[in-house]
């Protein structure tokens, strides 16, 4: 596996929209409902091109296999901090550690970005409330009815913080 930063997404743009379509369509709640239109995948992934965004791509056997966000507040009184954001791992590569490893390149970043404090939600019951508390994440709390799932029903977030 090898991790690799994305300055743009020109080059990866049809990898990763299939990457996230693939993820929505099966229940991932990452802010989209199925079906995604590869038009609207497109177009989420050119706006993660920005100074506050910092993308990473996981590769293996010469594919996108996973990405993760850091989103660094820009705020005066947040510099110390940054948000953890849209952890995807393509079904065939999961428990194979990508994930993890996504998250350690992260916290290792937000150090040398000066972060403290780090932040994240998931939804309630998904196996990635295991990888964030195996990682030391800290629960703080319960949004109920925080978001809608392709079934038509609303799910509870699960709101976690670490300090690095």
């Amino acid at each position: 596996m090898e991790i690799i930063e994305l300055y743009n997404v020109d080059e990866s743009i049809d990898e990763l929209s299939d990457l996230l379509i693939n993820v929505v369509g099966e229940g991932a709640s990452v802010g989209f409902l199925p079906p995604l239109s590869k038009v609207d995948a497109n177009s989420f992934w050119e706006s993660c091109v920005r100074p506050d965004v910092i993308l990473w791509i996981a590769k293996a056997g010469g594919k996108i296999a996973a990405t993760l966000q850091l989103h660094l507040c820009t705020k005066p009184n947040g510099t110390h901090r940054a948000e953890i954001a849209k952890l995807m791992t393509h079904p065939s590569f999961r428990q194979k550690g990508m994930a993890k490893q996504l998250m350690l390149h992260a916290e290792k970043r937000a150090k040398q970005e000066g972060r403290s404090l780090l932040i994240l939600d998931t939804r309630e019951g998904d196996a990635s409330n295991f990888l964030y508390q195996s990682l030391g994440y800290k629960e703080a709390g319960r949004i109920p009815s925080f978001a809608q799932n392709a079934e038509g029903g609303i799910d509870t977030t699960v709101l976690y913080y670490k300090m690095i």
